[in-house]
């Protein structure tokens, strides 16, 4: 298991990860509280708003971002997941089935636009 693998799988049970991109006007970090999955050495996220939404316009903008999580804070690269990837239905379960016990999350589910960060390894 990789360290960022390690990393993810510690934390992945956090109820939001914090992530910063860079205004893509302003060229300012803009941060956001969000809710997250993750699986092996990738998180992923879901926008409501989808591309009306400003962290999704910036990283598309900029796909560098920070994942601040577990009070540890990494550099990664984000990218819409297109709805012929087979990752669209599996990250729209796996944030449904992690936030979804107590309320009713169908809609947000079906009309969600999904997001990947990857991470590079750090070497020693």
């Amino acid at each position: 298991m990789t360290d960022t693998a390690n990393w993810l799988a510690q934390h992945a049970s956090e109820a939001f990860t914090y992530l910063t991109t860079t205004g893509r006007k302003s060229g300012q970090p803009h941060r956001i509280e969000i809710w997250f999955g993750a699986d092996q050495d990738r998180m992923f996220l879901m926008a409501g708003g989808r591309d009306r939404s400003d962290w999704v316009r910036n990283l598309i903008s900029n796909p560098s971002v920070a994942v601040e999580l577990g009070g540890e804070t990494r550099p990664g690269v984000a990218y819409v997941i297109h709805e012929d990837s087979p990752d669209d239905g599996f990250v729209r379960d796996l944030l449904v089935d992690k936030y979804g016990s107590d309320r009713d999350l169908a809609d947000w589910k079906k009309r969600s636009l999904p997001v990947v960060i990857t991470f590079k390894e750090v070497e020693d």
